[in-house]
């Protein structure tokens, strides 16, 4: 028969192995955030159709190397990037705002440095060339209501076979007209897949935009959504309704890689 000092030291030691589990999970799950994956949430409909209010992504940090914007609160302990791997047009980058750091913000790399950009008539053209485009399937959203919102939606192909889809509420949208920029050395150009709801380097910083992206400010590339679910405006998920989180959560986006 155990004495009461026996068991006592087995509890203790119990508590002190879930306490030193919890903590190596910890360090675990801080290192893996920190250097390679890290979770975003998607706040706006800026990338619709490709990402919707509710999207939960990884995103790989050690896809374009390390900079400062890289690490937690930004802290500058280096210049430039290491272990710096150019990213490709078409990627879905978050970065970090250039007129505001703190921000984070999640589009499609279009323009890579040393491009020409320019925006006719909701048409891209790079360098010159026209991305081409073919009208698909409308995208199409339920209102609260339970009305259906339809927006004409398009396919397009860059120059380097890339395939993604982008929406076009409107034919004259602010910013279908647009350019030409001049990507400098060292930045991208980057633009929302919602073409009349997005601001991006199609708006210049004093506007209030995005502008050119420089390397540096690329946190890592957006690889696959682990959950979604439906929220309300502005964007928060229904805690307050218990009863709609089975049909809330958008099964089929679960585990499907970003493009």
């Amino acid at each position: 028969m155990k004495s009461k000092s026996e068991v006592s030291t087995a509890k203790d030691g119990g508590w002190r192995e879930v306490v030193n589990i919890f903590f190596h999970a910890l360090v675990i799950a801080f290192f893996v955030r920190v250097f390679f994956y890290q979770p975003f949430n998607i706040p706006s409909g800026s990338m619709q159709s490709t990402l919707l209010i509710g999207d939960y992504l990884f995103v790989s940090k050690l896809a374009y190397g390390y900079s400062r914007y890289t690490f937690p609160l930004g802290i500058n302990l280096f210049s430039g990037r290491v272990f710096a791997s150019q990213p490709k047009r078409g990627d879905v980058v978050v970065f970090k705002l250039p007129r505001e750091p703190s921000t984070d913000y999640i589009k499609r790399l279009i323009g890579m440095p040393g491009d020409e950009i320019l925006v006719r008539n909701g048409i891209v053209s790079i360098n010159g060339q026209e991305v081409p485009r073919r009208q698909i399937e409308d995208f199409v959203q339920t209102e609260e209501d339970g009305r259906e919102r339809r927006t004409k939606r398009y396919e397009e192909t860059l120059p380097e076979g890339v395939k993604y889809t982008v929406l076009d509420a409107r034919p004259d949208g602010d910013y279908d007209n647009a350019g030409p920029y001049k990507v400098p050395a060292g930045h991208y150009f980057m633009m929302g897949d919602n073409r009349d709801n997005s601001t991006d380097s199609r708006v210049p910083p004093h506007r209030y935009g995005v502008g050119f992206v420089p390397f540096e400010n690329l946190v890592g590339r957006a690889d696959l959504i682990f959950f979604s679910a439906a929220v309300d405006e502005p964007g928060t998920f229904r805690l307050l309704r218990p009863w709609t989180w089975p049909f809330d959560v958008r099964w089929r986006r679960i585990f499907s890689l970003v493009r």
